[in-house]
């Protein structure tokens, strides 16, 4: 996997996103409502380049899939609380950036487990320099590179509250609503993940849970009828109640209403 310096253009972009999805037309195409949207400068950016580049950072990380983009839609008009919406933008935010993604599973969750809970840039920085040496990142990246890119990262997970703190961070005690929970396990499992894969996926370390963890959450999301979770020794079943994104969004909106 090559990292770029992505991260650079557009970080957590949390209320832009919520601007866009309030504002996303369902009966438009992708590429007739980001036109649409682009033209009408809703971000209000001081120049269309750079809202060009917003909207090309949202069609990388949420339109990809139009089932899925038109779900996260259905889920901000029908004011799924943010502390839900968050953790699933954050999920396909960090699926669409390798260097975000590998910055948590490979050098957040490490240090986690060491019982190391303090992050700066330094710290970063260094492991982005192990991975040049280890040929992950081709270009020579400037020392002022180095630094811009790490402070992003930070700053970006510390928007998602994965790290908390403003010079000096820390990692935090991620807070992952059972509903939010739920859609992410909803969306592998569209990827054909069988129900112990679907337990162990490691991108459940985003949220740095172990699988013993990740049970505890499918029996909490049973209780409250967002899925039904069967499991005998080894052998795990994971059914949902509704087959497609766009219906089981419902699903969820409904447990949220029951939560708060």
């Amino acid at each position: 996997m090559i990292y770029t310096t992505k991260i650079l253009k557009a970080g957590a972009l949390l209320p832009d996103t919520l601007e866009l999805l309030l504002n996303w037309n369902e009966d438009l195409s992708v590429n007739a409502n980001l036109t649409r949207l682009r033209q009408s400068n809703i971000f209000g950016k001081a120049t269309r380049e750079r809202g060009q580049v917003i909207m090309r950072i949202f069609r990388q990380r949420y339109l990809t899939d139009e089932r899925i983009g038109n779900s996260l839609v259905v889920l901000a008009k029908n004011n799924l609380p943010t502390e839900m919406l968050k953790p699933i933008l954050y999920f396909f935010t960090v699926g669409a950036d390798a260097l975000l993604r590998d910055t948590v599973l490979l050098f957040l969750a490490q240090r986690r487990a060491s019982g190391v809970m303090h992050i700066d840039t330094e710290d970063l920085k260094r492991e982005l320099r192990e991975w040049i040496r280890q040929g992950r990142i081709t270009d020579d990246w400037s020392e002022s590179t180095l630094t811009k890119v790490a402070r992003g990262l930070l700053a970006t997970l510390r928007d998602f509250g994965i790290l908390q703190g403003a010079s000096k961070k820390t990692v935090a005690s991620v807070h992952l609503p059972v509903v939010a929970f739920a859609y992410i396990a909803f969306y592998l499992k569209t990827i054909d993940q069988s129900g112990d894969l679907l337990v162990k996926n490691p991108l459940w370390g985003l949220f740095f849970l172990t699988p013993a963890e990740v049970e505890r959450f499918f029996v909490q999301a049973d209780q409250l009828q967002l899925l039904s979770y069967q499991a005998a020794g080894s052998v795990i079943r994971i059914d949902f109640p509704a087959d497609k994104i766009e219906d089981y969004v419902h699903v969820i909106l409904r447990a949220a209403t029951r939560i708060t």
